[in-house]
């Protein structure tokens, strides 16, 4: 049976000797690890302007298609991989995020859309950051 996602994350976190952390955690050079991963992440949104030019330049589907995959799994490798460096339980934030998002629809149940097709926040939106506190406080405690 194949590993799940997160499990082959924290393998890979161990193999590479990068930190992994079972509960929540802000070590002291929090600020500098941030710049280096804010590093890593624009390089990798910098290859968005390689598939977007392999695409003006009608380039195959297939190989655009690719980029586009590639270009997603890396980021969210490097999201999920630095998640575990700081012990957050990312997939129960994002759970959180997700109710967060169902709540932005209109009175009326449908979406709300700006002009870049963002969703816009209805009348029963709720901000997640309070449910994302308490569960990293309560992580934090156990």
């Amino acid at each position: 049976m194949q590993k799940k996602f997160a499990e082959r994350i924290a393998l890979m976190n161990a193999m590479y000797r990068l930190p992994a952390n079972s509960g929540p955690v802000v070590p002291d050079d929090a600020a500098e690890r941030l710049k280096k991963f804010k590093t890593i992440l624009t390089e990798e949104i910098g290859e968005i302007d390689e598939i977007i030019d392999l695409a003006q330049n009608q380039g195959p589907a297939i190989d655009i298609a690719v980029a586009i995959a590639d270009l997603l799994g890396d980021i969210i490798v490097y999201c999920r991989s630095e998640a575990l460096k700081y012990g957050i339980p990312l997939e129960e934030v994002l759970d959180i995020i997700m109710d967060s998002n169902e709540s932005k629809l209109g009175a009326d149940g449908k979406p709300i859309y700006d002009t870049n097709g963002k969703f816009l926040k209805g009348p029963n939106y709720w901000k997640p950051e309070e449910k994302i506190k308490n569960l990293l406080q309560d992580r934090m405690q156990k």
